[in-house]
């Protein structure tokens, strides 16, 4: 497949779309399905905050919903032109190293924009700056359990820096890869991050549209 690049339009981040299945007219659609009657922090750390809901649904009916509440983030699909970068490290909740593209939150410094951010990320953990960005789209992390979500971006037009890994990125190495070969990964089990397999969606969307 020969890919074309071009900037592409700024984000337009989907997590405030609301698709119409109601009268507009009805009261009970500006309700939420589920509210939130009481909250309590049962976790917290610097990355995330676990929390244990008292929650109402529409027909008053009363339960419990366990959120885990953390910063959006960015994922990078850098291309080459040939080849794209990946990265690989130990993922310990399940015990693997795997392959997925570079993402990540920053905090320090803090007020980034999703851009920036993707940004920070390339450089510290794939050793690459990007003179092109295409924004691709925005998707929820698993929303049934967790209110984060995600940048995707394409970054071409690399150069290689140095890296800057944070020390848990230490076992972290990178990698460049033909499009057969990245889903071959995906095929042997070497690479099942949703996240990345979901921004290959966003990129052959974005090529079917360039390509007209």
């Amino acid at each position: 497949m020969m890919f074309r690049m071009s900037t592409g339009p700024g984000p337009v981040h989907r997590r405030y779309f609301r698709p119409v299945t109601r009268d507009e007219d009805d009261d009970t659609e500006r309700q939420p399905d589920i509210r939130c009657l009481d909250r309590r922090t049962v976790y917290e750390n610097p990355w995330m905050t676990l929390t244990e809901d008292v929650v109402e649904r529409r027909d008053g009916s009363t339960g419990i919903y366990g959120v885990v509440r953390s910063r959006d983030f960015s994922l990078i699909v850098p291309f080459d032109g040939v080849h794209f970068h990946l990265v690989e490290q130990y993922r310990y909740p399940v015990e693997q190293r795997l392959w997925e593209f570079p993402q990540g939150a920053v905090v320090d410094p803090p007020g980034l924009t999703p851009r920036e951010a993707a940004a920070v990320e390339l450089q510290e953990e794939a050793g690459l700056v990007a003179d092109t960005w295409t924004h691709l789209g925005f998707l929820h992390a698993g929303y049934g359990r967790s209110s984060s979500g995600f940048d995707v971006f394409l970054a071409t037009d690399l150069s290689p820096v140095p890296t800057s890994r944070e020390i848990e990125e230490q076992d972290m190495r990178c990698g460049t890869f033909t499009e057969d070969e990245v889903w071959q990964l995906i095929s042997r089990g070497l690479m099942t991050d949703s996240h990345s397999v979901a921004a290959l969606a966003f990129l052959d969307r974005h090529m079917r549209r360039v390509a007209h």
